[in-house]
């Protein structure tokens, strides 16, 4: 993959950047803005260099025509705000204002363009669909720098088809994100432990496989850790259950013993009546939950135990809330979970959380980023490439 520098001079040229700017929204309110900030470097050396920065992103999941609650103009004034100067809006992405704002910019100027997917052919099935608007934005400039990391594992037009049609290169987001993953699947400094959690494991399945081969020790929680408590034979109440997924939980299980690879679950779960911040809970053994209540956190005496376990690693890497951290009663696991890591961080471990629910948990629980080695900006990507298979967004930039 090339680098910017590989570009040349870029003063004066126009440089489309895919940046992953797909942010939480409450009405036009940003909840968490670690992607955008996460853009700035990328964005500040192309405007530095003297480039015409025309900056592409999606948000949300509109359906291939403009929906207001997903426009970027939130995300344009916030961008203004953390790279210190005006970002230019363009009202719609490849149209009169998309065309009008960039012949306006000057050297180092930043135009942000409307939401792509209010494009059809953004996400189009149809690589003919793709390459018409593909080719439409990159008649919008002379060189194209993908750093959106959160959307490498997507084959679409603005990651994907734009860059076989313009000098492209990686940014530096990307190329740091693709650094910190190939630490952990090239030769990972040991002791290696994979804490994985979210609401279900069947989306796990492809990186637990990939996993076994390569980590120490797995520790479970989230919803999907009912599946294997299911697997070992503990019954589970109420608890989010992938019920045809508990014969693979069990091969699963008895691989990581053939191979020696330690799987950590929960000894304790907050049990609740309801999924809700108000409902009955209370603190119950694995192996005693309630028919009539369901798990929503791991308990106290399973946050000491994770602890204990990724006390002495030297590399982590963590993927999915250990409950619903989103309500009070049920953040305790995440956070002390969080906590855990930020003090294997201070003693040089290398500690990854990647991205999506885990990003917005440490924010929202009053971590910042600098507490760990690395806060990825793609939780999907991310689980792809540990899963080992080929990103489209960077083999298309090893093509080119």
């Amino acid at each position: 993959m090339k680098s910017i520098a590989e570009l040349g001079d870029l003063r004066g040229k126009r440089v489309l950047v895919r940046s992953d700017l797909n942010v939480p929204l409450e009405g036009t309110s940003i909840t968490d803005d670690g992607r955008i900030r996460a853009s700035v470097p990328t964005i500040t050396a192309l405007s530095e260099a003297g480039a015409r920065v025309v900056v592409c992103a999606h948000l949300g999941r509109p359906k291939g025509t403009p929906e207001e609650k997903y426009s970027l103009a939130p995300v344009a004034a916030r961008l203004g705000e953390l790279l210190g100067r005006d970002v230019t809006f363009a009202t719609d992405t490849v149209g009169e204002s998309a065309r009008a704002a960039v012949e306006a910019a000057g050297d180092g100027d930043v135009v942000l363009l409307e939401n792509l997917r209010f494009n059809a052919g953004e996400t189009a099935k149809s690589a003919d669909e793709r390459a018409e608007f593909a080719s439409q934005l990159a008649g919008l400039a002379d060189a194209f720098v993908s750093d959106g990391f959160g959307v490498v594992h997507r084959e679409q037009a603005s990651v994907f088809d734009v860059a076989r049609l313009l000098p492209s290169a990686v940014g530096g987001l990307v190329e740091t994100e693709v650094g910190v993953l190939r630490r952990l699947t090239t030769d990972p400094e040991r002791p290696y432990a994979v804490v994985l959690g979210g609401a279900k494991v069947s989306d796990k399945l492809a990186v637990i496989d990939n996993l076994i081969q390569t980590a120490d020790r797995l520790l479970v929680g989230g919803g999907m850790v009912f599946t294997f408590l299911k697997a070992q034979g503990h019954e589970v109440g109420t608890s989010l259950l992938e019920a045809d997924q508990v014969d693979t939980v069990k091969g699963y299980l008895d691989q990581a013993k053939q191979r020696g690879v330690e799987i950590v679950l929960p000894v304790d779960v907050v049990a609740a009546t309801e999924f809700s911040a108000d409902a009955e809970h209370e603190v119950v053994a694995v192996d005693a939950i309630p028919a009539d209540r369901m798990g929503l956190d791991i308990g106290p005496e399973s946050s000491r135990l994770f602890a204990e376990k990724l006390a002495d690693c030297r590399t982590v890497f963590w993927n999915g809330p250990m409950g619903a951290f989103e309500m009070e009663p049920y953040a305790a696991g995440t956070k002390a979970l969080a906590q855990a890591l930020a003090d294997i961080t201070a003693d040089g471990a290398l500690t990854v959380v990647g991205g999506g629910d885990s990003a917005a948990a440490v924010r929202q629980l009053g971590f910042s980023d600098d507490q760990f080695g690395h806060i990825s900006t793609g939780g999907g990507a991310s689980l792809e490439y540990l899963e080992g298979k080929d990103l489209p967004g960077l083999t298309v930039l090893d093509e080119s």
